[in-house]
């Protein structure tokens, strides 16, 4: 039995969705994006931004623009997900019938900002089904959504709970400003974003309500852009420290960078491999390797490693990737 198949029963499969998240504006960069997704592979996905990316007054021309760019042959791996304006902007329902009217069929997932608690996330997405109910479109959408407020924080858990919600993104610019002034501008950035109490206190609430429900936590912007490794470097310490499985990325030069932050090492990818392997030959009994005994608790570790292994782009045995991925 495949790893999918065994490892979780009784519980939902944990979503996988890759490591990076680039966010794109204008139709210069949506159109540079998709043809970097096309050279690199589907190692990240493309979010184009109706929000922030969108002039006063032309909200619907972004729109429709942005459906255009998902329907393309240029979306070739359709990993190419929309950020609408906020459920209080007038041009929030517009987005959503011009983008799951015209693209429903292809979004990868449409992720909502400024949301104050789970009865506004529970809004948007049962239009969203009305809206693709009316398009002929048979699956869910799946919602992202922005965590930036207190309120929203206050509700992490239960919003994430949510059956159609794959991913909560801290919003740490938004969540700091909300404070007015008592948190410093240098917890906007790096080192302080990881120091200060309750920015810490926010990104770890944020990844353990997601991990409560199979979730996945997406680290925030790293603003920096002339220094694309420090976005790298941000990445590693959200995965190592606070348990997040993504990161926004806002320039090109990012992406790089922040893949491989979360990219296994080759020792790491190795031994998933022989374990998983001799693991399968045991129907998922007990094992022994190194010294060590190892079961259904280990391998669902050493399954995400080949999980990230795979969806970074590295190399994975080909005994496993015969086995866990063709």
């Amino acid at each position: 039995m495949h790893p999918s198949e065994v490892l979780f029963e009784g519980e939902a499969t944990p979503v996988q969705l890759p490591v990076c998240d680039h966010y794109a504006g204008s139709e210069k960069l949506m159109v540079k994006s998709l043809a970097l997704q096309q050279a690199l592979g589907p190692v990240f996905d493309v979010t184009f931004d109706c929000e922030d990316g969108a002039a006063v007054g032309a909200e619907e021309a972004h729109a429709r623009l942005a459906a255009s760019l998902i329907n393309s042959d240029g979306n070739l791996f359709n990993r190419v997900g929309v950020r609408i304006h906020d459920p209080r902007h007038p041009a929030w329902e517009q987005d959503i019938a011009i983008l799951v009217g015209l693209a429903g069929a292809r979004l990868a997932y449409i992720t909502v900002p400024k949301v104050t608690d789970v009865v506004e996330v529970a809004r948007v997405t049962d239009a969203v089904n009305q809206m693709a109910r009316t398009a002929g479109i048979a699956r869910h959408i799946p919602i992202h959504v922005l965590i930036e407020t207190h309120a929203a924080l206050a509700q992490a858990s239960v919003i994430a709970s949510l059956v159609q919600v794959e991913c909560l993104s801290f919003g740490l610019m938004d969540f700091v400003s909300a404070h007015h002034g008592a948190i410093p501008a240098s917890a906007m950035g790096s080192p302080g974003q990881f120091e200060h109490p309750l920015v810490r206190r926010a990104m770890l609430e944020i990844s353990a309500a997601c991990h409560a429900h199979g979730k996945v936590p997406s680290h925030n912007v790293s603003t920096a852009i002339a220094a694309p490794e420090d976005a790298g470097a941000d990445a590693r310490r959200a995965r190592n420290e606070f348990g997040y499985l993504r990161k926004w990325s806002i320039h090109p030069t990012q992406i790089e960078p922040i893949v491989a932050a979360f990219r296994p090492g080759v020792e790491e990818i190795a031994e998933a491999s022989t374990i998983l392997l001799a693991a399968q030959d045991a129907r998922w009994g007990p094992i022994q390797h190194a010294g060590k005994l190892h079961d259904r608790a280990s391998y669902r570790y050493y399954w995400s490693v080949l999980q990230r292994a795979h969806a970074t782009g590295a190399a994975v045995p080909a005994s496993a990737r015969t086995r866990f991925f063709e």
